[in-house]
């Protein structure tokens, strides 16, 4: 029996909530849903008898993405509907054809967040069939419908150890450059076609300083908690086991949304994340600070003309005043994040409902795009998902074949990064469903 939507996803903190949700109301309404991650095994049974009607991608933004998380998952289908994880650019950014969807990724359906995303892929050419407003789903959860979903300060301090009657300072990093070597940020710019070596030394430097910022805070105030919130594709690093073992009050946690987080802290600060929608939607605010000057042309144009933090004396005293104006303007904020009277998983059902009933409205499977199955990622897939399994890291064999130990060993790493084990799925779905209307 044919399968009506089939979810993929890539960074399990940034995403794997919000489609639940989506998977949840979709099934409310009789249709049958799936969750798949990008790095899984691919499986016969999408491409034959259990072939979605509609697949819903991760991210799509060429022919190439087209071919990696379409065809090489479910073989050809022209009903694709891309949730369109980032949606926030930096001005040189909105202006790259990679960010505006090149080749036959305009043709399928690009969800936007709110008018002015949608109005840039207008003006990029993608047709406006293709570039519908649904609002941002993770928004949902900070809705009054959700009220009690989040834990509140006392449970999550006590989930993870930490002291209740402290100030609990919450840090959402955006550092993923950080964690990168020369080579990695040298594949990742010739991907995009955009140099990332400045963004990345912004991004190591920035850190650096943000981090003895924190070191001298701690020092001077061990009443507070300060959690350090890992960015999806931020890896843990020297620096920060460091401040750890330095400062007992010092926690980097990667675990729970950022929404927990957010719900919980009594003070939020931030770098260049779009989470900081995230705190506006929660009614908060919260501290921007740059030790670093950004470059225009990486920093998110949602932050244009924001009030920002860029010394330590400055932080200091913000880190001891709480509340305050909200950095950003908010029209600026509901102008890219629409703020709808009804929930965006409940747009986004309604867009992918009409996607399944009716035609194709385009055919991303046309010329202009040629499928090839890649063969060596498909064998690859499954004997790191064997060793994963098994438990055995390929970086073991690094001495014995460092080539194989290094391409099977970053596979590894994100594999085991996006697995979420079925007893916290079924936990995570059961406690949506309470709050399901």
């Amino acid at each position: 029996m044919a399968l009506d939507f089939l979810i993929l996803y890539e960074h399990v903190v940034r995403e794997y909530e919000s489609i639940l949700l989506l998977q949840a109301e979709l099934e409310r309404r009789g249709y049958t849903a799936e969750i798949r991650q990008l790095l899984d095994r691919k499986k016969l049974k999408y491409f034959t008898w259990k072939k979605p009607k509609v697949l819903v991608a991760s991210c799509l933004y060429d022919n190439e993405g087209i071919n990696s998380h379409v065809y090489n998952n479910v073989g050809k289908l022209n009903k694709v509907v891309n949730l369109h994880w980032e949606q926030m650019l930096s001005d040189t950014q909105e202006e790259e054809e990679w960010f505006n969807f090149g080749g036959n990724a305009k043709k399928c359906v690009q969800t936007c967040w709110g008018e002015e995303t949608r109005q840039r892929l207008l003006a990029h050419a993608v047709p406006p069939q293709n570039a519908p407003v649904t609002g941002a789903i993770m928004m949902d959860f900070l809705r009054p419908e959700f009220a009690g979903y989040y834990q509140n300060k006392t449970e999550l301090c006590k989930q993870y150890g930490l002291d209740k009657n402290k100030r609990l300072l919450l840090y959402i990093s955006s550092f993923g450059y950080a964690s990168m070597n020369d080579t990695e940020v040298q594949e990742l710019s010739d991907m995009a076609g955009t140099d990332f070596t400045q963004f990345a030394t912004v991004n190591r430097e920035s850190m650096a300083q943000t981090l003895a910022w924190f070191d001298t805070y701690l020092t001077a105030h061990p009443e507070v908690e300060l959690v350090y919130r890992r960015h999806p594709s931020e890896w843990n690093s020297e620096p920060l086991e460091k401040l750890a073992q330095k400062h007992s009050n010092f926690h980097v946690i990667f675990e729970d949304s950022v929404k927990q987080w957010i719900v919980a802290a009594d003070e939020i600060f931030i770098w260049m994340s779009t989470a900081i929608a995230e705190v506006y939607f929660a009614g908060k605010t919260c501290h921007v600070l740059r030790p670093s000057p950004i470059p225009h042309e990486f920093d998110p144009v949602i932050y244009k003309n924001a009030t920002t933090i860029t010394n330590y004396d400055d932080f200091a005293a913000a880190a001891g005043q709480p509340g305050g104006a909200f950095p950003i303007a908010p029209a600026v904020i509901e102008g890219y994040f629409n703020n709808n009277t009804t929930p965006a998983h409940k747009q986004m059902a309604d867009l992918l409902e009409d996607v399944h009933k009716n035609p194709p409205r385009d055919t991303p499977f046309s010329a202009g795009y040629k499928p090839h199955f890649n063969w060596l990622k498909f064998f690859a897939l499954w004997g790191v998902h064997i060793l994963h399994a098994l438990r055995f890291n390929p970086q073991k064999l690094h001495k014995i074949a460092p080539g194989f130990a290094t391409f099977a060993g970053r596979i590894y790493g994100y594999i085991e990064k996006a697995a979420v084990p079925k007893k916290q799925a079924a936990a995570m779905r059961a406690k949506i469903q309470q709050f399901l209307q």
